[in-house]
């Protein structure tokens, strides 16, 4: 099932401390944008990439995609002040039936979970991958424990996260207008009360925030070369 793919590229990863757009950090000699970039670009059901990034940086973002052969990038949109600004910056540019919303920094998302999504978000309008939650879980306040937490029906969502574009543009033109916040785009469905369903995904679909993540990921891109 062809889709579109909107990738928030703008943030600076402030929890990184790199000083700089973490996605532009190297793992195995490569930037991480470009790992992620490359998932789809290798994609035939992708028909194009949309990157909201900070504008200051186009000029980095085209020669990494001559670099690398990402040819697949149709629009380099100006971001927004929050994730949610540019993901709606970059709806304004998708037209497939299918879209789907992923991190720049979830370089090990795999191509058959995506192909379950999509197919997921054909027949419910959205999708989500997701893992157990596998810690145990403790409510607190001012470092108090309040209550320990159920674990059996939690998930850690992940991304990418796919919709119909019709029902993702309509819970975000919403959002817009109300000024309602989101945590991800899969909220601003609940928000609007429409479904969303999940495709459970696996742990090495990990979001590369701080610097000892940067280990884990290379360690995972250790066992794909194995493969």
């Amino acid at each position: 099932m062809f889709y579109d793919v909107v990738i928030p590229a703008a943030g600076q990863g402030k929890r990184m401390k790199a000083g700089m757009n973490k996605l532009f950090i190297e793992l195995s000699g490569i930037p991480i944008i470009v790992h992620t970039l490359r998932v789809f670009e290798e994609d035939p059901d992708c028909r194009k990439i949309i990157l909201p990034i900070n504008l200051a940086e186009r000029d980095y973002f085209n020669q990494l995609m001559a670099a690398y052969g990402i040819n697949k990038v149709k629009e380099l949109v100006n971001g927004g002040g929050e994730r949610q600004q540019s993901v709606y910056n970059g709806l304004q540019h998708a037209d497939a039936e299918i879209v789907l919303v992923h991190d720049g920094a979830r370089p090990f998302i795999e191509r058959g979970q995506i192909s379950e999504l999509c197919e997921a978000a054909s027949l419910h309008g959205g999708a989500v991958i997701a893992v157990p939650v596998k810690d145990t879980i403790k409510k607190a306040m001012d470092n108090r424990i309040l209550e320990t937490v159920e674990r059996s029906s939690l998930w850690a969502v992940q991304t990418p996260q796919a919709f119909r574009i019709s029902t993702l543009k309509r819970a975000h033109e919403q959002a817009e207008a109300e000024a309602f916040l989101g945590t991800d785009d899969a909220s601003l469905l609940e928000w609007i009360d429409e479904q969303v369903v999940i495709i459970e995904g696996n742990y090495d679909n990990i979001k590369i925030t701080t610097q000892e993540d940067l280990y884990f990921a290379e360690a995972i891109l250790h066992k794909q070369k194995r493969k």
